[in-house]
């Protein structure tokens, strides 16, 4: 059994049969903040989990990697928010939303 692609709710593209919502500039801040949010805590889960691995010897980076590990696990974190992440950015736009007081791009 062939599993499809994972979808972002941001990606996902409206049905045919309706024209999409117009999106207040609030909204879309919203949401880009609440992207931006989950990079960044995929980016913090990522650092902490190659902080517990225990290369060794034989495959460790050195210096190099010692100095540079912050970086990709930041730009780790990016990536996997830019491919839908884990679902924290729809959780955390509702909650931006819901305290500007703004509803769903009016």
């Amino acid at each position: 059994m062939a599993l499809g692609p994972v979808r972002s709710p941001f990606t996902a593209a409206p049905p045919a049969s309706q024209p999409a919502a117009p999106v207040s500039p609030k909204v879309a801040g919203a949401k880009q903040t609440a992207e931006k949010f989950e990079a960044v805590f995929l980016g913090q889960m990522t650092q902490l989990m190659m902080e517990s691995v225990d290369v060794g010897d034989q495959f460790s980076g050195g210096h190099g990697e010692d100095m540079f590990r912050g970086v990709l696990a930041e730009k780790l974190g990016t990536a996997m928010a830019a491919k839908g992440g884990i679902g924290l950015a729809p959780t955390v736009m509702a909650q931006i939303i819901k305290m500007q007081g703004t509803d769903n791009g009016q």
